[in-house]
């Protein structure tokens, strides 16, 4: 029986981390009605209406979040999904202006209504619309990684 990402001690602790970051970074919640207990936080991010996904700190960052929306957007389950270099998401042509963008994300500290193409690992295109980034910051200010949330796609052919 395979345990629910949300469910995993580690992930709990990182979705505190993205809750938290987002609001101390972009200046209110993502998500409205948050439960008290972490685990509860956990299961309702993972299960929101939107996508969230997060990498770390890695020289080719490596995703370590996707909630559920964002693993059937990108056609994975979570142990792939969390083995994937993040850059792998956007097609060659298009990885110079997601890394330009992450590089204004990391000295901005947040970008919002970002739009971009990218694609998922069976090939499928789809460009992100409204896309907010921000830098994942703990309580001391220390960089973790960044995150990215949106609810808009258009696929594309």
């Amino acid at each position: 029986m395979t345990v629910e990402p949300w469910r995993l001690p580690h992930v709990v602790e990182h979705t505190t981390l993205l809750l938290d970051s987002f609001e101390r970074v972009v200046g209110r919640s993502l998500l409205a009605n948050l439960a008290e207990t972490p685990e509860v936080r956990a299961q309702q991010l993972f299960g929101a209406p939107l996508i969230v996904v997060s990498h770390g700190t890695e020289a080719d960052p490596i995703f370590n979040y996707g909630n559920q929306r964002a693993l059937e957007l990108w056609e994975t389950n979570w142990d792939a999904m969390t083995q994937m270099p993040s850059r792998l998401t956007a097609e060659p042509m298009n990885r110079e202006e997601r890394s330009h963008i992450l590089s204004e994300t990391a000295r901005q500290g947040y970008v919002e209504g970002y739009c971009g193409v990218r694609i998922s690992t069976t090939g499928q295109r789809f460009r992100i619309l409204d896309v907010i980034i921000w830098n994942l910051l703990d309580g001391a200010g220390i960089k973790r990684g960044q995150a990215a949330t949106y609810t808009r796609i258009e696929l594309l052919k």
